[in-house]
């Protein structure tokens, strides 16, 4: 007798190229607010805990995730209260087909075989309840055993997306007859006048071993490749470690090409549910203007923002007023270190000034000037020859790495909070307005023993003032 739960799976990978500067390598898309309090990630999440078909339990998520970012997903799992089935962390990119197949092997272990819901991490669905019946129907079909896909009503001619085409099966579901490639748009306006084609949204349900049978019968080499990354898995509290060398020597490969697009004609039944719930994949700039709230100019604007004459804008702005004169059918997004300034119509182009960056061995693709980390956070607010100033928070509670460093040496002023510094064999408590000196070469450390946020002004002078100046020697986090 199969399992009659749901295991959701959140696919929290992908960089987000199309979304600089707001988006980045060490801070990608999926995990930024957009709109509202809570990121796409975090959106995702809370959807998907809400499809709860009769008969049916919900478990909670597994989140894949690459390894660079786990803290950034469990930090935002703890604002929603939150507890994960597991996180499953990628060691390098792989791609869709490998994700879902990690998260395949772990519903599948104890011989259970629940229902996969999966669900990038980078989506928006203006209408919950729609949303909801729609996977309530999906989960229906993947108890069946098919693979249901879930088909977005084209509202118009896009390019950005791949479509399917289906045929309608008395009043149950579609069935999908073919996958087709993003179109021109001379086909895609084809799409629309014809009917019978729904952009493909990358949501889809199926039971855990149906997947991996799928992906024996048309991908043996990645379910092979899959199963030796999780034979040789670790385990760390809610952090699960596919062996790093397996993993590496997985394919890469997406879900449609390495399945989906295989199934029609064959002994894997795929179905389509059409899912009008005000969908949206936020993979440009234009699709974010889209959803936004606008005013009645057409503008969607966020942070301190003056507009005079302008009209269909989208204008974020970060840390700094930014004013638009004049200007029709605009981007324009703010941030400390970066702006950007496109035409809605050329968004999907911004990719193209990240590759620049990379190819031209910049870093502004790849860091915010204010970089997270998993005590806290520090930004980068000012350097020069010898010298560099940052500001730092530390959560309460937690502590920065027992480190030293080669080449330079540290002054801190704490703004606000307690902290407790260990500099060679002293420990001192400062408080506001107290400093402290950590001299070159130095083993020392910052804590926050404080139920208040700990904030410090760090002053840096050296020869060397790089992140990769740090030598560890005890680290709560695992980075030693």
């Amino acid at each position: 007798m199969t399992s009659q739960s749901i295991q959701p799976v959140i696919m929290a990978g992908g960089s987000g190229t199309r979304l600089w500067p707001l988006s980045r390598a060490g801070f990608p898309k999926q995990f930024l607010v957009l709109q509202g309090d809570s990121s796409l990630f975090q959106d995702a999440v809370q959807r998907v805990a809400k499809v709860r078909p009769a008969g049916f339990d919900t478990r909670a998520p597994l989140v894949v995730v690459h390894e660079d970012h786990r803290f950034l997903a469990t930090d935002q799992l703890r604002e929603l209260q939150l507890a994960p089935q597991a996180l499953i962390l990628e060691p390098v990119a792989r791609n869709t087909a490998p994700a879902v197949s990690l998260a395949a092997l772990a519903a599948l272990e104890g011989g259970a075989d629940p229902i996969l819901v999966v669900t990038p991490a980078d989506q928006t669905a203006t209408a919950p309840d729609a949303f909801t019946a729609a996977l309530g129907k999906a989960v229906e079909l993947a108890d069946g055993g098919l693979i249901a896909l879930m088909g977005v009503p084209p509202t118009r001619p896009e390019t950005g997306y791949g479509y399917v085409r289906s045929h309608t099966v008395g009043d149950a579901h579609a069935v999908v007859q073919q996958f087709v490639e993003k179109p021109d748009l001379a086909t895609a306006e084809r799409y629309l006048a014809e009917g019978g084609y729904h952009w493909n949204s990358g949501l889809f349900v199926m039971r855990a071993s149906v997947w991996m049978a799928a992906l024996e019968r048309f991908r043996p080499d990645i379910a092979t490749a899959c199963r030796a990354a999780w034979a040789a898995r670790k385990t760390d509290a809610n952090f699960i470690r596919p062996g790093k060398a397996e993993f590496a020597a997985v394919p890469a490969e997406s879900v449609d090409y390495a399945v989906l697009e295989r199934c029609p004609g064959t002994e894997f039944g795929i179905g389509m549910v059409p899912l009008a719930a005000g969908w949206n994949d936020l993979g440009a700039w234009d699709s974010v203007w889209q959803v936004a709230d606008k005013d009645a100019g057409g503008n969607a604007t966020r942070g301190d923002v003056l507009l005079q004459d302008a009209a269909n804008c989208l204008v974020h702005a970060s840390g700094r007023l930014v004013s638009v004169v004049g200007l029709n059918d605009v981007v324009v997004v703010e941030t400390p270190d970066a702006v950007m300034v496109s035409h809605r119509d050329r968004s999907q182009d911004v990719k193209k000034i990240v590759g620049a960056l990379d190819s031209g061995g910049r870093v502004e693709h790849t860091a915010h000037r204010k970089v997270h980390r998993p005590w806290g956070w520090y930004d980068s607010i000012d350097a020069g020859a010898r010298f560099q100033v940052k500001r730092i928070m530390v959560k309460p509670g937690a502590s920065l790495s027992l480190q030293m460093h080669h080449h330079r040496a540290e002054h801190w002023i704490v703004v606000s909070g307690t902290a407790e510094v260990t500099c060679g064999d002293k420990t001192l408590v400062l408080t506001e307005n107290q400093s402290t000196y950590i001299p070159l070469g130095e083993t020392h450390r910052l804590a926050n023993p404080g139920k208040l946020p700990l904030e410090i002004i760090e002053v840096q002078s050296g020869s060397y003032l790089g992140e990769d100046d740090i030598v560890r020697f005890e680290d709560t986090y695992g980075r030693k």
